[in-house]
């Protein structure tokens, strides 16, 4: 399938489901890759449709010929017909099972991959408008019922109106006139059902977002149960899961509703139509101009008329609900791709490093601006500290350089190369990040390492680990680096889980590096262990860093202050401490008697007490030790 022509499609999101006709060009874009298939199952399904009008066909002469003028002769020809007609129809229908039914199960997998590669182009912000749970419901529920579009519903919509055409043809050389009554009904019954299905098919759509929402806190619940059980919450989530499920619940009901009205409708006509035509029929068939055999042949093939498009009733709902899990389909295809961006033409090479911010502004809404008038320069192989309160702008300006975002006024340069132009893939395999809450998957100690880089050795993955210090801890377990780490990392320690983490950016081999706050959930035991990796993943490169802990980025090139969204101070340690600002009171905050919490590895209260009279009177002394300041081993080489 050509995405390119669901994006084209795509219309601006509405609520009101497109009409049917609208969806066709999307169809035949699934389709067309698969013609032949078509071509093939639409001649198996004419085989199939016309052998099966064998037997209702030989019914007028076994009747009229052999059980009223006891023509014998005619007898085994007639079975003899019948049993090969009866075995062409089985081959066919297995044929049509092999071609169609298989081939749209590969359709949905084939989709399902599209999606997928899709949606994890898309940019970060359209993650934070969307749940997770949401999206996979996306990806695995809604392309599903497009089996129906080449499988199942299509040979029963297909193959019925093959079926109703064949007979259509056969009732008119038998009665004209009785024909046209019956399919005057057909067509006034056909025109409700056209209406009914526009009005299940929003019921079917909106069935789908409501089991994508209740899937996707589902999702949640379970991936937190850890914090659902230590705030005892299990009644409140099983009340908001029942809720969901009784949306859902009433959803099913009104479909149901509609779909039984039209069942009875469907079962009305056809009493109605069955019961005029043994009204005509007799009169035919006692005025002699109809024979009891050619009635009977009659009544079986206006069956065969009838049938379908009482069929139309179970086929339709299955259509519809391919119909709208197609559109939802086409609202995730047309999302616009973060590198999909006419601009980004510029490839990068290997890079230096230098970023330079130039009155960048940021808002994630119109007019609710989250930075203002950002500029600084962090030059190749520096180390930038940003500083500042919770929902200061620090993460905001961290996923600014990780092109995550665009800025809304500004420039911001790497290499002096505009970001907004630059090819994200030629940038990003440069870029490294350990977060302050490592993502781990459920795969081995040696699958999450080499996730960065999976072409390298093994080697290269050992001696990260080793540098990283994963070797202290891996190979003490039974599989060793084959050991399988859970869910997001959940039978490792936060300190090993970490630990991991930075493997995985050394073994990148970035050049510009992101630790946000990489260290502030540890406790002091577990990051002395892990310095010694950050130090030798610090060496060399363009360094962002977010910390909590101040005494952490005493030794940094350049500190910036953020508050209310913009860089307030900016300096070195020294000189932010001396200027006695907003850094100085935050430095001191923390290290003074009435706050202990954030305290360097290994630094006593006592230590802490002292800490802003020491450095007020002498600047110059670090007192930090080699353990707790990454950036030492940087500066003494």
């Amino acid at each position: 399938m050509n995405g390119n022509a669901l994006v084209a499609a795509g219309k601006p999101k509405s609520e009101k489901s497109a009409k049917w006709w609208e969806l066709l060009p999307d169809i035949w874009e699934f389709l067309k890759p698969r013609r032949i298939h078509l071509i093939i199952g639409f001649l198996l399904m004419a085989v199939n449709r016309l052998a099966g009008l064998v037997l209702p066909a030989s019914s007028k002469f076994f009747i009229d010929n052999v059980i009223s003028k006891r023509q014998l002769h005619l007898l085994i020809p007639i079975v003899l017909a019948v049993v090969v007609a009866t075995a062409v129809q089985g081959a066919s229908s297995f044929g049509l099972t092999q071609i169609l039914s298989k081939e749209a199960q590969r359709l949905i997998a084939e989709l399902r991959v599209r999606v997928q590669a899709h949606v994890v182009r898309l940019p970060i912000a359209f993650y934070d408008s969307n749940k997770v749970g949401t999206l996979v419901a996306r990806i695995m529920s809604d392309v599903e019922g497009l089996r129906n579009l080449l499988g199942t519903g299509m040979v029963q919509f297909v193959g019925g109106l093959m079926t109703s055409f064949f007979a259509l043809v056969v009732l008119i050389r038998i009665s004209a006139g009785m024909t046209l009554v019956a399919v005057g009904i057909l067509v006034v019954f056909g025109f409700t059902l056209n209406k009914a299905f526009a009005v299940i098919r929003p019921i079917f759509r909106e069935r789908r977002k409501i089991n994508a929402e209740v899937t996707g806190r589902l999702t949640e619940s379970i991936g937190g149960v850890r914090v659902v059980k230590g705030y005892h919450a299990e009644d409140r989530e099983r009340k908001v899961f029942y809720e969901g499920v009784q949306r859902l619940l009433e959803n099913v009901l009104r479909t149901l509703t509609a779909t039984s009205f039209m069942s009875l409708a469907s079962t009305t006509l056809l009493g109605g139509v069955s019961a005029l035509v043994m009204y005509l029929g007799a009169r035919e068939i006692i005025a002699g101009r109809m024979t009891l055999g050619t009635f009977v042949t009659y009544t079986i093939f206006l069956g065969l008329l009838v049938a379908p498009v009482v069929q139309i009733v179970g086929i339709g709902t299955q259509m519809s609900e391919a119909l709208a899990g197609l559109e939802r389909t086409r609202e995730v295809l047309s999302e616009r791709q973060e590198d999909a961006d006419a601009e980004r033409t510029l490839t990068l090479g290997p890079i230096r490093g230098e970023v330079r911010f130039e009155h960048v502004d940021f808002a994630y809404e119109p007019g609710k601006a989250v930075l203002k008038d950002i500029s600084f320069q962090a030059s190749p192989g520096s180390i930038t500290a940003l500083v500042g309160p919770s929902g200061s702008g620090k993460s905001t300006l961290i996923g600014l350089i990780c092109a995550f975002y665009t800025p809304t006024e500004g420039t911001i340069y790497v290499d002096g190369a505009d970001l907004r132009k630059v090819s994200l893939a030629s940038y990003r395999t440069q870029l490294g990040v350990v977060l302050q809450e490592s993502f781990l998957f459920d795969g081995s100690i040696r699958e999450n390492v080499a996730f960065s880089r999976p072409e390298a050795s093994e080697e290269e993955i050992l001696q990260a680990c080793r540098i990283a210090r994963v070797d202290e801890f891996a190979e003490s377990f039974e599989k060793g680096y084959d050991t399988v780490v859970g869910e997001r990392g959940v039978k490792l320690s936060g300190g090993q889980k970490q630990r991991v983490s930075i493997a995985r950016a050394i073994l990148a081999d970035p050049r510009i590096l992101i630790l946000d706050e990489a260290t502030s959930s540890l406790d002091s035991e577990s990051e002395s262990q892990i310095q010694e990796g950050l130090s030798y993943l610090l060496r060399g490169r363009t360094t962002f860093v977010i910390a909590h802990r101040l005494s952490t980025i005493r030794k940094a090139d350049q500190i910036l202050v953020i508050e209310g969204g913009e860089i307030i101070e900016r300096g070195t340690h020294e000189s932010l401490y001396a200027a006695g600002g907003r850094y100085f009171e935050l430095y001191t905050r923390q290290h003074g008697v009435e706050s202990n919490l954030f305290l360097a590895p290994g630094e006593s209260d006592a230590e802490a007490a002292s800490a802003a009279s020491e450095l007020e009177t002498a600047n110059a002394v670090d007192r930090e030790t080699p353990e707790s300041d990454p950036f030492r081993v940087i500066r003494e080489g």
